[in-house]
C-alpha cells in the first residue's frame, strides 16, 4: 500500500512547493535565467540521487538504453516551467491557474489515453470531463 501512496504524496508536496516557487520568481528576473539555475540544481540533485540510491550506477550503460523520451521530456519540462512562470507574471492566481490547467489537462489526457494507449473511454470519464468544464464556468463566473 505504501508503494502505491508515496508517489502521489511526493507529487502533491512537490507540486505545492513548485507552485510557490514558480510564483515567487522575481518579477524582473528573466524566466529562462531562473530556469538555468533551476536545472543546474536539478541536475546536481539528480546526479547525487542516482549515485546514492540502489542501482547499477553505470551512467554510460543507462544512456545506452535511452530512446526519444528523455530528450523530448527535457524540452517539454522547460515549456512547463516557463509556462507557469509566465502565467504568474501575467497575473494568474495560484489557486485558479492550477485548477484551470488541470481541468484542460485532464480532458486532454483522457483523449491521449484513448487514442495513444487504447485506454477505455467510459461514460464515467466523459461525465467527469463535463463536470470539469462546468467547474471552470463556476470558478470563473464573477
Amino acid at each position: 500500500m505504501f508503494s502505491y501512496i508515496w508517489p502521489i504524496a511526493l507529487l502533491v508536496v512537490s507540486n505545492t512547493v513548485y507552485q510557490i516557487c514558480a510564483k515567487s520568481v522575481p518579477e524582473d528576473m528573466n524566466p529562462f535565467a531562473s530556469l538555468v539555475i533551476t536545472y543546474l540544481v536539478g541536475a546536481a540533485v539528480s546526479a547525487v540521487l542516482y549515485y546514492l540510491l540502489p542501482s547499477d550506477r553505470n551512467l554510460v550503460k543507462e544512456c545506452g538504453k535511452m530512446n526519444w523520451a528523455p530528450l523530448v521530456l527535457g524540452i517539454v519540462i522547460v515549456g512547463l516551467e516557463a509556462g507557469w512562470i509566465y502565467a504568474y507574471k501575467a497575473g494568474w492566481q495560484v489557486s485558479m491557474g492550477f485548477i484551470v490547467q488541470s481541468a484542460f489537462l485532464a480532458i486532454t489526457l483522457l483523449l491521449v489515453g484513448y487514442f495513444l494507449y487504447h485506454e477505455a473511454l467510459t461514460w464515467n470519464k466523459l461525465a467527469g470531463a463535463v463536470i470539469c468544464m462546468i467547474g471552470l464556468i463556476f470558478i470563473n463566473y464573477k
